[in-house]
């Protein structure tokens, strides 16, 4: 597992807890609005931290960290996921993982053992848009088993979306019909103020109001909507 960054204090990424977040590079996405290019990229320039760095530093702050949230890039490219995060449960450490849900099967694992305590899945849009908005071809079976194996889990979560300026009414209840019965959506607005993977990707994001209004489709699919 490739980690390539580190903050070492958050208090918004997993409220209400105190934690660190890792980054791991590389994506198998290539979402043009992403405002991680560097991590997507794997670029050379950033810090590379072994595991045995991140378990030390964890380790180290027991006593005023409450876990750790594990996001990217995309950390399920990477099977040896698995065993990182069995040593962070070792510290007796909550964790959060961020997922795009496109490794359903390796996802399934850790959802069976109970490896996490919270799980963000990113939905890109509705199914059929998932190849524009990626720009790779989605086999999107496998999102789908991840929303249902989420959704029928124990384990607390989210879904959430950025709402590009190409994501329209009926993508929005396209979303809400994948999503339905799940218990928690957030929506995210999206920023061109960022460096993103694309720098030609400069449209104008939605206004507030017609976030409310999505918002207001996404209450008729699931039970707690947010917008972040």
């Amino acid at each position: 597992m490739i980690i390539k960054g580190l903050q070492k204090t958050s208090l918004i990424d997993y409220p209400p807890y105190t934690i660190s977040v890792i980054f791991v590079a590389n994506c198998d996405f290539r979402c043009a609005f992403c405002q991680n290019p560097d991590l997507v990229n794997n670029a050379p320039n950033l810090k590379q931290y072994s595991q045995e760095e991140i378990i030390e530093f964890l380790s180290s702050r027991k006593k005023w960290l409450d876990g750790i949230c594990i996001t990217g890039g995309e950390p399920l490219l990477y099977p040896g996921i698995i065993d990182f995060i069995k040593k962070i449960k070792e510290l007796n450490m909550k964790i959060k993982l961020d997922t795009n849900g496109n490794n359903s099967e390796l996802l399934k694992k850790i959802i069976d053992d109970e490896l996490v305590d919270y799980i963000a899945m990113d939905i890109k849009g509705p199914l059929n848009k998932y190849n524009e908005i990626t720009k790779v071809n989605v086999n999107t079976e496998y999102i789908k088993s991840s929303i249902e194996l989420i959704k029928n889990s124990n384990i607390e979560h989210e879904f959430r979306t950025t709402i590009i300026p190409d994501l329209n009414e009926e993508d929005i209840k396209k979303i809400g019909e994948l999503l339905k019965g799940a218990k928690k959506f957030s929506i995210q607005q999206f920023r061109n103020t960022f460096k993103l993977l694309d720098e030609s990707y400069n449209k104008q994001p939605y206004p507030e109001k017609k976030l409310k209004e999505f918002r207001k489709i996404m209450e008729g699919y699931v039970k707690k909507v947010e917008i972040k």
